[in-house]
């Protein structure tokens, strides 16, 4: 039965052995928290702020953030047990393989694809009205708004041409063998930073509040604070978690923080409340200088700004963001190949999609395919269904690596990991499972419906799901390493990327 199909962990560890070994315990609990909020500022800050006020919660969206970060927390502690005990590539798929077994290593492998490359396609939507804004706001040029937008965007068009362009020129030069440095991507850090508190210093004195408490209307639900109700509060919260994705960052560095049991908890709890605090005063002043109803940009932050007559502020701000979600596609898309490395050395991808150029060694056949699937999605489709779909596959993941938690315990008593989850196996996993599932729920709110009734996002994942299944059932499943009892059916090589 393909259920069965359980890899073995030692195969798992003998694999990863090369590029995790003798990892330096270096890194404290501050330096942790400070790497977790690098990677989660960015995307959701920037551009779903906006979305998710006008859509979704109104001015309530700051207790969204609340619910939002608490999945995220139980989330993350699952993944730095799991992590800490099978420290190698892959991820949740790897995690998933050594417990589920194949088939769900499948599944949340192909879920992991659905993050990754809609998570590009999200980020590529609000680079580009970041973008269009600086060349309207300083008369540079004036993209035509068919240009500009999807067909299903507020404003009408037929294609947001520079949403795909900018993930075609991230294609390049990752096929070319482009990675941030560990200096620059620093750097950029800071300035996401410094951007958000720049915001946040210019704003508070621009605050009508009046605002968080518009009157019924036809664009404003049922006006108030809530105006969609708590239904819209979770809904909310089930959009804006991907303002959160990126914390998993923090618990890969399990083998290299000083004191794990307390370090790791240290920075992934530190980072997300961090997080959700600065997230919460953005929430308050955004809707605070514009009525949430007029937030459906993609540039949330700069349009605020703009729209109370601070224009140059807008633009230092758009100059901030745009650096900051280029880092963020970047690493998203590299993701992208490590995903496909470890399928496909497992035999369920064909090898090649990680055939490497044998000049650039970067596997450029898989990143020249994803990077046309993803500027197609950025350039037909709205920023909350990618979002939402986003979304879905890393429910999805989160839900798995919580339920491998327990199972690793059980069937690998002796792999004493560098952190261990308090109150026993069940109580967090669990609560992190049921919480993500009621995410994947929520998700329906404010999300267009096809045949009058059935929500997009989750018929989009259906369709992805099946499709995964066709091909796992095709391919994989006949193809698999495992299955095959062989040590390397698909010898490939680590993507190298400089």
């Amino acid at each position: 039965m393909f259920m069965q199909r359980v890899k073995p962990l030692a195969r798992i560890l003998a694999e990863g052995a090369d590029e995790e070994h003798g990892l330096k315990r270096s890194l404290s609990g501050w330096a942790l928290m400070a790497m977790g909020v690098g990677c989660i500022i960015g995307t959701g800050i920037f551009v779903l702020t906006g979305v998710g006020s006008a859509t979704r919660a109104g001015p309530a969206l700051t207790i969204s953030f609340v619910i939002a970060g608490i999945v995220a927390g139980l989330a993350a502690l699952c993944y730095a047990e799991v992590s800490s005990k099978v420290p190698i590539s892959g991820s949740a798929y790897t995690y998933t393989y050594s417990t589920l077994g194949e088939f769900f290593a499948w599944i949340v492998g192909w879920a992991l694809v659905l993050e990754y490359a809609l998570g590009a396609g999200t980020v590529s939507v609000g680079w580009s009205g970041y973008f269009t804004y600086i060349l309207h706001t300083l008369h540079i040029w004036e993209i035509p708004q068919t240009w500009q937008h999807s067909h299903w965007d507020p404003t009408p068009g037929i294609a947001n041409v520079p949403a795909a362009a900018i993930i075609l020129l991230m294609t390049a030069l990752l096929v070319k063998g482009t990675r941030e440095s560990g200096t620059f991507n620093a750097i950029i850090v800071t300035i996401k930073v410094a951007i958000v508190l720049f915001f946040i210093a210019i704003g508070v004195g621009h605050i009508d509040p009046a605002n968080y408490h518009l009157p019924a209307g036809p664009t404003t639900g049922a006006g108030g604070y809530f105006p969609f109700g708590w239904g819209g509060v979770l809904g909310g919260a089930a959009f804006m978690f991907f303002a959160y994705i990126g914390f998993d960052a923090v618990s890969t560095t399990a083998e290299e923080a000083r004191n794990p049991g307390k370090d790791l908890p240290f920075g992934i709890i530190g980072s997300l409340i961090v997080c959700t605090i600065l997230y919460i005063i953005v929430v308050v002043i955004l809707n605070g200088m514009v009525p949430f109803n007029r937030l459906n940009v993609a540039y949330p932050v700069a349009f605020a700004v703009d729209s109370v007559g601070l224009a140059w502020a807008g633009i230092v701000i758009s100059f901030g963001a745009i650096a900051g979600l280029t880092t963020v596609l970047l690493v998203q898309m590299y993701g992208q190949t490590r995903v496909f490395y470890a399928m496909a050395r497992d035999g369920l991808i064909p090898p090649l999609f990680v055939r490497l150029h044998p000049a650039w060694r970067t596997p450029w056949i898989s990143q020249i395919l994803f990077g046309i699937l993803i500027a197609a999605a950025g350039a037909f489709f709205p920023i909350g269904v990618l979002t939402s779909l986003c979304n879905m596959g890393t429910f999805l993941a989160f839900i798995l690596v919580a339920t491998a938690v327990p199972l690793l315990r059980n069937r690998h008593p002796e792999l004493r990991g560098s952190f261990t989850l308090p109150f026993g196996p069940y109580v967090i996993p669990t609560l992190a499972a049921v919480s993500a599932l009621a995410m994947m729920y929520y998700l329906r709110i404010g999300n267009p419906v096809a045949w009058g009734f059935f929500p997009i996002a989750w018929l989009g994942f259906i369709l992805w799901f099946v499709a995964g299944l066709i091909f796992y059932f095709s391919y994989g499943h006949k193809k698999s390493t495992v299955a095959l009892q062989s040590v390397e059916r698909f010898p490939v090589q680590q993507p190298h990327v400089n």
